[in-house]
This record gives structure tokens, C-alpha cells and sequence, in this order.
């Protein structure tokens, strides 16, 4: 606003200012009546805040409490896998779980700056068959023993076992590699 606009605006109120002091202990009197009222919104949020909070506890606690019980009853109904059909895939099972930890071992060994990418994309990989043979449980709890079903199984262990082994010779023909390049290096 310009300063003529401010004038005559200030012109036009003339007479409608308040300019009166306030009584004797009007400032004691505002800031009382100010407290009681903070102080009674205040417990009054605090009292409704904490009902609210309350039963949204309750609820909670209620939720977690069924869920639990849920999963509890879903989890008795085991799935089954090789071990569950015969004692011989019992022990095909056993073979092939230890062959399979043992690979991973010797994996995790080789990990270095040069592996690392071939490592994690394997094991990307292996997951990938761990979610597939996961299935599988699924369908041979659903099926009984499909001989399909227990082919496919013992297939995703093979399929598992011959990735291991093939990352493990890429890696060692990468070491190989390094360490034909480094004796030229030095013999040059």
C-alpha cells in the first residue's frame, strides 16, 4: 500500500480505536484466566489422548495376539519334502543339503573385489531354486507323493549343486587367469 492509501485508512477509523487503559490488575486477571484454560484443555487432551491411545494398545496387543494364533495353527500343517516320502529320499536329502552347504562354504571362501559379482548372481540364483523347491513342498503336501513332483524336487537340488560347482571352476579359472597375467607381467 502506498502511504496516502495508509492515511486515509487510518483518517477513516478515527474515533473507532480502543484507547483506553486497562483496570488495575487487569494483566493478573488475563494471565489466571489463560493458565485455567491451558491447564483444563491440556487434561482434557491428556484425558482423551489416553483413551484414544488406550484402545488402539488394546487393539494392537488383540491383532498381534490372532496372528500369532493363525500362524501357530497354519504352521501344523508341515510341509512335506523328500525326507517325508521314504527314508531312502531321506537320505538322497541329507546328501544333497550337505553337498549343498559344503559348496556354499567353499563359495563364500572365494569372495574377493574379482568374485564378487559372479558369487552374488549365483546366489541369486540359488535362491531363486530354494523359492521354487519351497513350492514343490507346497504342491507334494498338497498331492501326496507325485512321483513328479519328487523328480522335480530331486532335480532342483541337482540344478543347485551344478550352478555351485560351475561358479566354483569360473572362479577358478578367473584366479587362473590373474595368475597366468601376472607371470607374463613378470617375466617380460
Amino acid at each position: 500500500m502506498k502511504k496516502e492509501n495508509l492515511d486515509d485508512l487510518f483518517e477513516s477509523l478515527n474515533g473507532e480505536f480502543d484507547v483506553e487503559n486497562p483496570g488495575i490488575g487487569h494483566e493478573n486477571r488475563f494471565l489466571s484466566k489463560l493458565k485455567s484454560d491451558t491447564t483444563e484443555n491440556s487434561e482434557t487432551e491428556k484425558t482423551k489422548g489416553i483413551n484414544w491411545k488406550s484402545f488402539l494398545a488394546i487393539a494392537a496387543s488383540i491383532i498381534i495376539c490372532l496372528s500369532v494364533f493363525v500362524n501357530l495353527n497354519n504352521n501344523e500343517e508341515e510341509l512335506m519334502d523328500l525326507a517325508n516320502v521314504s527314508p531312502e529320499l531321506s537320505e538322497t536329502q541329507d546328501f544333497f543339503t550337505a553337498t549343498i552347504e559344503n559348496e556354499l562354504r567353499k563359495l563364500n571362501k572365494e569372495q574377493s573385489p574379482i568374485t564378487k559379482k559372479i558369487i552374488e548372481d549365483a546366489l541369486v540364483l540359488i535362491d531363486n531354486l530354494e523359492n521354487d523347491y519351497n513350492t514343490l513342498k507346497i504342491e507334494l503336501t498338497q498331492n501326496g507323493e507325485d512321483q513328479r513332483i519328487i523328480h522335480a524336487m530331486i532335480s532342483n537340488f541337482q540344478s543347485r549343486i551344478d550352478i555351485l560347482n560351475t561358479v566354483l571352476e569360473e572362479i577358478e579359472n578367473i584366479k587362473q587367469l590373474k595368475t597366468d597375467n601376472n607371470e607374463t607381467n613378470n617375466t617380460i
